[in-house]
């Protein structure tokens, strides 16, 4: 079975879109499959909206935070929830489409138990940018992380990532940073585990409405980049 998780903070506007595309596409494929919307303490109609959906949709599970506690916490929650062989967790609005999954899913075979969508690589296809400012932001940190903590891996925070299901209780068991820093997190143990992570170049595309703020969240994951090897050594 495979298992996509979906963290939703107020996601309303762009929610029902990606599930109807979701939806359509994992139905043509044959394979048993489940979705998880996992909301995160929404305070617009996100929870409401996907459970009328899911009213109409089997395979659509909707769980819910009770407090807006951060998107790690959100996938966190999704990943031990779910029942597939294969989980992946994918950002509400599809900025890497669902049809880049089975990209990843390949990847995933012997020692192998990570695979993350990447827009760094040299065959990745970018069809529309983030604002410059973002860009420059998400270069620096990956570069410092690459130095600290997760060398040769050029892209930790696009919002697609496979595990095996050994791998997902594994990292996202005992994770500390609940919130935009959770993928260096994750990526950190699966490797001090033993597994190798492959990075997979995709198709990818900004959407406009992101909930990371290039000023605001910097300071917090810079702070989760220090204290990330003290928690994963402990």
């Amino acid at each position: 079975m495979l298992s996509i998780i979906v963290p939703a903070y107020n996601e309303e506007q762009r929610l029902p879109a990606t599930l109807v595309r979701m939806r359509a596409y994992l139905a043509d494929r044959g394979e048993p499959y489940e979705v998880l919307v996992v909301d995160d303490g929404s305070s617009d109609k996100t929870l409401a909206m996907a459970r009328a959906i899911a009213a109409d949709w089997p395979e659509l599970q909707v769980l819910a935070l009770e407090q807006n506690t951060g998107k790690g916490a959100a996938v966190r929650f999704g990943m031990l929830s779910a029942s597939g062989e294969h989980r992946i967790f994918s950002d509400a609005d599809l900025s890497t489409p669902i049809e880049e999954v089975e990209q990843l899913r390949a990847r995933l075979h012997g020692n192998c138990a990570v695979a993350i969508a990447s827009r760094a690589l040299p065959e990745s296809q970018i069809d529309v940018h983030q604002p410059g400012r973002r860009e420059v932001m998400g270069r620096t940190y990956n570069r410092l992380l690459q130095l600290a903590a997760l060398r040769g891996l050029h892209d930790t925070q696009c919002g697609f990532k496979a595990f095996t299901a050994e791998a997902a209780i594994a990292c996202f068991t005992p994770l500390r940073t609940l919130r935009f820093g959770f993928d260096a997190e994750v990526l950190l143990r699966a490797r001090r585990l033993g597994w190798t992570v492959a990075e997979v170049p995709v198709r990818w595309e900004h959407k406009e409405d992101s909930r990371v703020s290039a000023l605001r969240d910097s300071f917090g994951v810079l702070y989760d980049l220090v204290r990330l090897r003290f928690i994963v050594r402990r």
